[in-house]
């Protein structure tokens, strides 16, 4: 918690999502004279009652006009700091800067910092458990679950905020100061926001990049990016991994995930406790058996935690089965590296529906996996041109219109004993609200599709 005041400044809060919402009600009570713009003339029952906390709303627009009265400008994650509008505040001296960087400057907990592109919420959610399941007063939010706006009133000295962290959220941080930051990976993503790889990684970097000697930066050590990238880290370090041979970190040992040191290995967690499908999820909770490490809690109380942690809804989530053809949903794999590990994770027989809004990347890298354990690839979206050229040449691929078409055909196009896999590589903003609505409509469409293939069974 720093010294921070907005009482009687013009705010500006831009986009009103989740983060914007909580960013714009927090500052209402802090006694800032807040506005809220969007672009969006629609916007939910919630966003219009801020009014009712004295908060102006600007919808349709975002008013350069207003931008001259700012004395500070709070970004939603979801809009990019390019937006030229954004220069106009910048010109009249206001400082831009992202929902994280405001709510860390008045939590009165520590926060545990979690950053990687992929297995940023299952990472996040399982410590949460942990740290619960060891008796610790925990807050989970972040990009994931509450925004860290809404746990400032409820932040206490005790509180530890385990906070799920992207590049968005990163790239306007100043002061943010995690006790505890966790790198899981690194890989191309978001490269339609990005520029370029280097932007990207840049603003990851900034998880760590004002800890000091007194805090800790954990690291995967079967990452060799996230390695070369965290080098500069101030903090102490602890490392983790599945396959790297490290003798001193948090490593799988046999059939155990244990701590390790020259002096020798304390057990953690055995992996018989672990249900997650698919082997880079053991990564996951190898990062949060060694942050909980960190943190005091026991063996006993991971091992129960872990126990009982089913995974994320849309993180290679089982659906079930329709006359002997399995359905998962990985709607979260909205990139090519996502997608890779769901097609590692996930075996042969597969028919596999990709596309919506591609973030770039290779998918040409994806060509050889879907040779080998491809059946089909059913296709939609803006991307479907381009994995339609990508894929065209190793495998059979299929356009369709709409998701539930893609469910149906999918299922057509399935072996018995085989698999259908939602792993889009894409980003569902072309089509749907969110990865969440789109994986809740694949589950919608698997259940209509169970009802119907029931229903022909009974009356043939």
């Amino acid at each position: 918690m720093i010294e921070f005041s907005v009482r009687g400044a013009n705010v500006v809060v831009v986009g009103a999502a989740r983060s914007g919402v909580g960013a714009a009600r927090l500052l209402a009570g802090r006694g800032a004279h807040v506005t809220l713009t969007e672009q969006r003339r629609e916007v939910a029952a919630e966003v219009r009652r801020l009014t009712d906390d004295g908060v102006e709303l600007e919808l349709g627009r975002h008013d350069p006009e207003t931008m001259t009265r700012a004395d500070l400008v709070v970004l939603s994650p979801g809009v990019p700091p390019t937006l030229a509008v954004l220069d106009v505040a910048r010109n009249h001296g206001a400082p831009v800067i992202s929902e994280i960087e405001l709510a860390s400057r008045w939590l009165r907990g520590r926060i545990v910092a979690v950053t990687g592109t992929k297995g940023k919420s299952t990472t996040t959610v399982l410590l949460g458990r942990m740290l619960e399941a060891g008796g610790r007063s925990a807050l989970i939010g972040g990009n994931v679950g509450t925004a860290l706006s809404t746990q400032v009133e409820h932040s206490t000295p005790d509180a530890i905020h385990v906070v799920e962290v992207s590049s968005f959220q990163l790239e306007l941080t100043t002061t943010f100061r995690p006790w505890i930051s966790v790198f899981l990976n690194l890989h191309a993503d978001h490269l339609d926001r990005h520029d370029r790889p280097e932007a990207y990684a840049a603003a990851k970097a900034r998880i760590f990049a004002n800890q000091g000697p007194s805090d800790t930066l954990v690291v995967n050590a079967d990452d060799p990016d996230v390695l070369s990238l965290t080098r500069g880290s101030r903090a102490s370090r602890v490392a983790y991994a599945v396959t790297a041979p490290l003798e001193d970190g948090v490593v799988v040992d046999g059939d155990v995930i244990v701590r390790r040191t020259p002096n020798g290995a304390e057990p953690l967690v055995p992996l018989s406790a672990v249900h997650l499908l698919g082997d880079h999820l053991l990564s996951d909770v190898v990062a949060a058996t060694a942050v909980a490490h960190r943190v005091g809690v026991s063996a006993g109380a991971m091992t129960a935690a872990v126990d009982r942690f089913p995974g994320l809804e849309h993180a290679l989530e089982p659906v079930g089965e329709v006359a002997g053809v399995r359905f998962i949903n990985d709607s979260k794999a909205t990139n090519v590296e996502a997608a890779r590990r769901a097609l590692e994770s996930c075996g042969r027989q597969l028919v596999v529906i990709m596309g919506g809004r591609f973030k770039g990347g290779d998918l040409g890298a994806l060509a050889p996996l879907l040779a080998s354990r491809a059946d089909a690839v059913v296709v939609l979206g803006e991307a479907r041109d381009r994995i339609l050229d990508a894929y065209g040449a190793v495998v059979r691929v299929v356009e369709v219109e709409s998701l539930r078409d893609a469910v149906s055909v999918a299922y057509g196009l399935a072996s018995h004993g085989g698999t259908v896999l939602l792993a889009p590589a894409c980003a569902s903003l072309d089509m749907f609200e969110d990865y969440a609505e789109r994986g809740r409509l694949f589950k919608q469409a698997v259940g209509r599709l169970r009802e119907d293939v029931r229903t022909r069974a009974r009356t043939s």
